[in-house]
C-alpha cells in the first residue's frame, strides 16, 4: 500500500484551526510536529517513565496528512465521496491555508509532498528517541547499539514505547538522584506503583541488594520481566507483587513491615497522601521515603501526610513543575 504525505510548515498557533479546517475538506489524522512542552495533564497520560530533553520551543509546527493511494493511482482522501488526485488535495490545503490566513498568522503556509510505502504506525515514532544520559546514566533503547567507548558506563536498557506509568521525565529523573543519594550496599528497597520497573532496577544497578516493585496493573508482570531480562537484572533480585498496597492487607503483610531502607513511590500527589501512612510501618528505623509525581503547589501536602505519620521531611527538590519530597523515620 502506498500513502501520499501531504507536510504543511506553520506556526504552533495556527495547528488546531488548520487542522479543523482540513477536516472538513476530507483530510484527517493530522501527524503533529513541535516543541512545546508537555503539559501537566500531558505528561500524567502519557505512558513514558522518560523522555529525552527537547529544544527550546521555536514556534514552528509541522502538520503531516497522510492519503492512502489507490491502486489506480487516485487518492483515498477521508469524508470524500469522489476520487481526489494529487492537484485536488493541494488545491483544498491551499483553500484551507487562505481561510486561516485572513485572520491570524499561520507562518509559512508552505506545503510539500512526498510518497511513502506502508508505515509502520507503531514504530515510526522510534526516529525520535535516541540514547541519552541522566547524569553518568545512559538511557539506551533496544533499536540502537551501544558505542565502543560507552561499554564501561552504567547502562539503562529501556524501550520508552514499551513503559508505562504517571512517571515523566521531570519526576522520574528526581527519583534517580534521591535513589542515587541514598543507596547503599545494604539497601532493600520497596518500589510503589513500580509500572516498568525501571527504579528498582536503576537502584540495584547503583549497588541496592534487593528490590520489591508492587502495581495495580497486571501487565506490569510483563513489563518488568522483559526489563529485568534485558538489564540482566537476576531473578531473585527484582521481586514483583500485583495488588493495592493501600488497600490490601495481604499486599501489606507480604511485602512486610519495618524492612525497608528505602521506599520509593513516583505515583501523583492524591495517592501519595493515603499511601503515606500504609508505607510508615514498612520503613526501618532511619529509613528514607523517596515521593515524586508531585505537580508544584501540591508538596505541601504530601509534606503534612508525611509529618502526620511521624515521618521527618528531609528535603524538598524541584525540576520543572514537578516537586519530589524526601522524609526519614527516625
Amino acid at each position: 500500500m502506498k500513502w501520499m504525505k501531504f507536510k504543511i510548515k506553520t506556526v504552533v498557533e495556527a495547528e488546531d484551526i488548520i487542522i479543523s479546517e482540513l477536516y472538513d475538506r476530507g483530510l484527517e489524522g493530522a501527524q503533529i510536529e513541535d516543541k512545546v512542552p508537555l503539559s501537566p495533564l500531558e505528561k500524567e497520560q502519557m505512558f513514558v517513565d522518560i523522555l529525552p530533553e527537547t529544544e527550546a520551543d521555536d514556534g514552528v509546527a509541522y502538520l503531516s496528512f497522510f492519503v492512502e493511494e489507490r491502486e489506480d493511482g487516485s487518492l483515498n482522501l477521508g469524508g470524500v465521496a469522489e476520487s481526489a488526485d494529487k492537484e485536488t488535495v493541494l488545491t483544498r490545503i491551499g483553500e484551507a491555508l487562505e481561510e486561516v490566513r485572513q485572520f491570524m498568522d499561520i507562518g509559512d503556509g508552505t506545503v510539500t509532498v512526498s510518497e511513502t510505502e506502508d508505515i509502520d504506525w507503531i514504530n515510526n515514532w522510534k526516529q525520535y528517541f535516541h540514547q541519552f544520559y541522566i547524569d553518568d546514566l545512559l538511557v539506551i533503547p533496544s533499536w540502537e547499539e551501544v558505542k565502543e567507548e560507552d561499554r564501561d558506563k552504567k547502562i539503562l536498557h529501556i524501550d520508552p514505547g514499551t513503559a508505562f506509568g504517571t512517571g515523566m521525565h521531570e519526576t522520574t529523573r528526581l527519583c534517580i538522584g534521591q535513589i542515587k543519594k541514598y543507596v547503599t550496599p545494604d539497601t532493600k528497597l520497596l518500589d510503589v506503583g513500580t509500572g516498568s520497573g525501571i527504579l528498582s532496577i536503576i537502584a540495584l544497578m547503583y549497588g541496592a541488594k534487593h528490590a520489591v516493585g508492587t502495581d495495580l496493573d497486571p501487565c506490569a508482570v510483563e513489563a518488568v520481566a522483559q526489563n529485568k531480562e534485558v538489564n540482566g537484572i537476576q531473578l531473585g533480585d527484582f521481586e514483583l507483587l500485583i495488588g493495592n498496597i493501600i488497600t490490601d492487607k495481604d499486599v501489606q503483610d507480604t511485602v512486610g513491615y519495618g524492612c525497608y531502607d528505602i521506599v520509593v513511590a513516583n505515583i501523583l500527589a492524591g495517592v501519595l497522601v493515603p499511601l503515606t501512612p500504609v508505607i510508615a510501618p514498612c520503613l526501618k528505623q532511619g529509613g528514607i521515603y523517596i515521593t515524586s509525581g508531585i505537580i508544584e503547589g501540591k508538596e505541601n501536602i504530601v509534606a503534612d501526610a508525611m509529618e502526620a505519620a511521624g515521618l521527618t521531611v528531609l528535603e524538598v527538590n524541584a525540576l520543572g513543575e514537578w516537586r519530589s519530597v524526601t522524609a526519614a523515620k527516625e
